[in-house]
């Protein structure tokens, strides 16, 4: 089998799996109420997902020399205002990701 077709073939076989995954709730629940606990879980666990992204991506982040992780620190003060402001996760996290590249090939090189 040539690279080509075995490539193709795992790129399907991790599309379908996706699918399949995403499309599980629907199939176990279909139109019935979600239970209090999956109600409560698709409230919390977007705003907690963020808070482990933040500071994982912030973990590294050296604070004893310069430019004491001010690329890092501007970035986010650019997603939290774009996003309180917008109030679109989309455009802030694309926008804080494109400031800190930015920050960190010319402002700030490391």
């Amino acid at each position: 089998m040539s690279e080509a077709v075995l490539t193709f073939l795992q790129i399907l076989v991790v599309g379908l799996v996706t699918a399949a995954l995403r499309g599980a709730p629907y199939l176990l629940f279909g139109r019935r109420p979600l239970p209090p606990v999956m109600d409560y879980l698709g409230a919390v666990l977007p705003s907690a997902i963020m808070v482990v992204l933040v500071a994982y991506c912030l973990r590294s982040v050296d604070l004893s020399a310069p430019p004491y992780g001010a690329a890092a620190w501007v970035s986010l003060l650019v997603t939290v205002g774009l996003h309180v402001w917008r109030r679109n996760t989309v455009l802030s996290v694309v926008a804080g990701t494109v400031c800190y590249m930015v920050l960190i090939r010319t402002v700030f090189p490391l």
